[in-house]
């Protein structure tokens, strides 16, 4: 296959630092009109530079294992090799912050949000892809690029595993920190430090403390991503960590609550009920 990157004006030094107009970026696209939306948008982020483009899987390898670029926009559906496969071919350490720029549709689209990785549909407006570059430069900054690389590197192993290899991993992994988006920032919740968890129409809500975040997430997809030694789903909207129990009371009409050690009563469903006593009465 010949080579169908183009260099553009790669700096002979690196570091990153968002105030001196360095984060050297790389757009990978079989679309030129999709690359040079990107470019032109980019543009307009005065600490950004476009270092290269590239149209498909194997020359964007080469080029991070060359240049070693901080910020990738790349394409999910490519022809010959598509966007996972192409990060697939990079060692971890070579994974630099990532959007994915994708077709597909609400329902593939889940696999990012859990694994907290950030995309952008196509089309996408001009608001979408600021918030996009303004999550990854928070990423950047806050030197969070090797947790949210494991996170895609968890995101792979399941496209990529044996099913029954990858039902494996899944019952062995978790998710111990969520990542907020709010105002510009990202913000990490450890998974530790959440007292319950509910649903909010097409959000859930983190209770920690005082404090609420909302993330954008189904409650199907949650359960399956949390430790189940540590959270259980005690009714279809709620989900508590068990470190934060206190007791399980019985109220008017034979039903029963869920306290917290924060004083929070919680309702549970009848069918979840035995679970949850069964693991209070043996961690007595």
């Amino acid at each position: 296959m010949s080579n169908l990157c183009l260099v553009l004006d790669l700096p002979t030094t690196k570091s990153v630092n968002a105030k001196t107009k360095n984060i050297q970026a790389l757009i990978v696209d079989d679309e030129p009109l999709a690359r040079r939306t990107i470019r032109d948008l980019l543009a307009e982020q005065s600490d950004i530079h476009v270092v290269g483009e590239c149209s498909n899987g194997p020359d964007a390898v080469t080029f991070i294992q060359d240049n070693r670029p901080d910020l990738l926009f790349l394409d999910v559906q490519m022809p010959g090799l598509n966007g996972f496969e192409t990060l697939a071919r990079l060692e971890p350490e070579r994974i630099p912050a990532i959007i994915f720029v994708t077709a597909f549709d609400q329902y593939a689209l889940k696999a990012f949000e859990v694994h907290a990785l950030d995309y952008l549909l196509k089309p996408f407006s001009d608001q979408r892809f600021r918030e996009a570059v303004q999550q990854a430069k928070a990423q950047i900054e806050l030197k969070e690029i090797s947790h949210v690389s494991q996170s895609l590197l968890n995101l792979l192993g399941e496209r990529f595993q044996p099913e029954s290899e990858q039902q494996n991993q899944e019952r062995k992994s978790s998710l111990t920190r969520f990542m907020i988006k709010t105002r510009g920032r990202v913000i990490f919740i450890e998974a530790s430090h959440v007292d319950w968890i509910s649903a909010d129409d097409y959000f859930i809500k983190l209770h920690a403390g005082e404090k609420t975040h909302l993330l954008r997430m189904s409650m199907n997809d949650l359960e399956k991503k949390l430790d189940p030694e540590t959270f259980l789903r005690i009714h279809r909207s709620t989900i508590v960590n068990f470190d934060r129990v206190q007791e399980l009371r019985q109220i008017a009409g034979g039903e029963y609550v869920v306290v917290l050690k924060t004083g929070t009563e919680l309702k549970i469903s009848r069918g979840r009920r035995t679970r949850l006593q069964q693991i209070l009465m043996s961690s007595d």
